[in-house]
């Protein structure tokens, strides 16, 4: 399983995930975005939708008739009820993914988390089977760290 955890040093998650989910969609996966609270999710799904003049990534907020439909599943728990392989953690809380549920883990983090996901990568690095990667932000690009 891959863990890759991204810092967030200015701005919020749903400027930050836009490139992400468009990497994921690109490959031809599919993403369920988690956030615990609603407003996040809102906003979330409204920066994935004006992406850019070219470029919306359309997405859904769980809930509706057509969850399972959707490329990109914005949520409030780790359920894949649109068969993704990748999630996005978007409010930097670690969730215990569902035993082969997902392939691939975001976990989107500024400094107020800063701490807890240190913690998570040492627990997740502890792990037999685990790989964690750290990526941080330059301009509009994610650059893998250390």
């Amino acid at each position: 399983m891959q863990a890759d955890f991204y810092l967030l040093e200015t701005g919020g998650p749903e400027l930050a995930l836009a490139p992400l989910a468009g990497k994921v969609l690109e490959m031809g996966g599919r993403l369920l975005v988690v956030a615990g609270e609603a407003g996040a999710r809102e906003r979330i799904s409204q920066a994935l939708w004006s992406a850019g003049a070219e470029s919306f990534l359309a997405n859904g907020i769980a809930g509706g008739d057509h969850d399972a439909r959707q490329p990109i599943l914005i949520a409030d728990d780790v359920a894949p009820a649109n068969g993704a392989r990748f999630l996005a953690l978007a409010d930097g809380v670690w969730r215990e993914p569902g035993e082969g549920d997902f392939d691939r883990v975001l976990l989107v983090f500024g400094e107020a988390e800063r701490m807890a996901a240190r913690e998570t990568w040492r627990l997740l690095k502890a792990r037999e089977g685990w790989q964690c990667r750290f990526f941080r932000r330059e301009g509009r690009k994610w650059t893998q760290a250390g």
